[in-house]
């Protein structure tokens, strides 16, 4: 079974990631979301024991954490974490320093602009 996590503070977009991964038809996916970055910390915290495959996430979600973005301090939580060194993270975001972040932190990334003018295929690279 794969795990995947989609983290996202607008729910429009977290439905429109689900619907695109469970487009794809996968067989035993299942998916879990979070609203924000503390509510995605805490299902990483509760899955230390059967870690997610994929997460997705945002990077501008709740000012918490500012100057630093939300989803960069959840990637920075997650990196602490050596029961998810095998997952894969992908930034989903508006952001226009996605590119910057994403190396900084060796993660995977996809400008929402792209996503949004993609058919569901562009997730599959993620998840396979």
């Amino acid at each position: 079974m794969s795990r995947i996590l989609i983290v996202d503070d607008a729910p429009g977009w977290v439905r429109f990631h689900k619907n695109n991964i469970e487009y794809l038809n996968f067989p035993d996916v299942e998916i879990d979301v979070a609203y924000c970055a503390k509510e995605a910390l805490a299902k990483i915290e509760s899955s230390i024991d059967a870690p997610y495959d994929v997460i997705f996430t945002d990077l501008q979600m709740e000012s918490d954490f500012l100057p630093k973005l939300a989803g960069e301090w959840l990637i920075e939580q997650i990196k602490m974490f050596n029961e998810f060194n095998n997952s894969k993270i992908v930034i989903v975001s508006a952001s226009p320093i996605i590119k910057e972040i994403a190396e900084r932190h060796k993660v995977l990334y996809l400008p929402k602009v792209y996503a949004k003018n993609s058919d569901s295929k562009v997730y599959k690279q993620f998840i396979l």
